[in-house]
C-alpha cells in the first residue's frame, strides 16, 4: 500500500471539510445564533447594572445570567428578577 501524493491528501482534507460543514451547518448556525443572542444578553445585563441600583433591584453580569437571557429573552429577564427576589 503505498502512500498518498501530497495533493491528494490535501484534496482529500478539503473534501473532508467540506462535508463536515455541510453536516454541521444547522448546529454551527444555532451555537452562532446563541452567542450573539448571549451577548446581547450581557450587554443588557451590563446596562441593567449601572440603573438597577436606583430601583433596588441587582443581578450580576455573568455568563449563567447571560445564557439565560440569550435563550430565553424577555421571560429569562423576569424570571433572574424572579429569582433574585426569591432567594433573598
Amino acid at each position: 500500500m503505498t502512500p498518498l501524493p501530497g495533493y491528494m491528501a490535501w484534496c482529500l482534507a478539503g473534501l473532508l471539510l467540506c462535508a463536515a460543514l455541510l453536516v454541521l451547518r444547522r448546529p454551527a448556525a444555532r451555537l452562532l445564533r446563541l452567542a450573539l443572542r448571549s451577548s446581547v444578553g450581557l450587554a443588557v445585563l451590563a446596562l441593567f447594572s449601572q440603573v438597577g441600583h436606583l430601583i433596588g433591584v441587582s443581578l450580576g453580569v455573568n455568563l449563567v445570567n447571560a445564557l439565560v437571557l440569550g435563550l430565553l429573552g424577555i421571560p429569562g429577564f423576569g424570571l433572574l428578577l424572579l429569582l433574585q427576589w426569591v432567594l433573598r
